[in-house]
């Protein structure tokens, strides 16, 4: 599997997972809220709701891997998916722990690092 392959599978499920903190930054630059509003508003999204972010997140994951297998290597049958089934486990298994490891680099650091820039968090180390 190629790493352009893998960033296409992985890109929207990262967002959508990250939006707890990343949709109030996106409200700042667009002017349609203030950092003091947007501030608690990541606050809000992330104490509570960061589990819902990060479940809508793996259902997307899920949906773009059914979908590479059906539209891309043309796995549509049972039948298929049992002839390729080691093929199936090993890219699933890639696509989550890079799903994994982009979500934490992405909320942790890029959009982490954008809020304290912005001013929206403040920085703790």
């Amino acid at each position: 599997m190629k790493i352009k392959e893998l960033l296409k599978i992985t890109g929207l499920p990262v967002v959508v997972a990250s939006l707890c903190c990343l949709s109030p930054l996106i409200l700042v630059f667009l002017g349609l809220s203030t950092i003091s509003f947007a501030s608690s508003l990541s606050d809000t999204f992330y104490g509570e709701y960061k589990w819902v972010f990060r479940g809508v997140g793996l259902l997307f994951l899920i949906a773009t891997t059914a979908f590479y297998f059906w539209r891309e290597k043309g796995i549509c049958t049972l039948d298929e998916a049992k002839k390729r089934r080691k093929e199936i486990i090993n890219t699933t298994l890639l696509v989550l722990i890079v799903g994994i490891v982009g979500y934490v680099f992405f909320l942790y650091v890029v959009v982490h690092y954008v809020g304290v820039f912005t001013g929206v968090w403040k920085d703790y180390f």
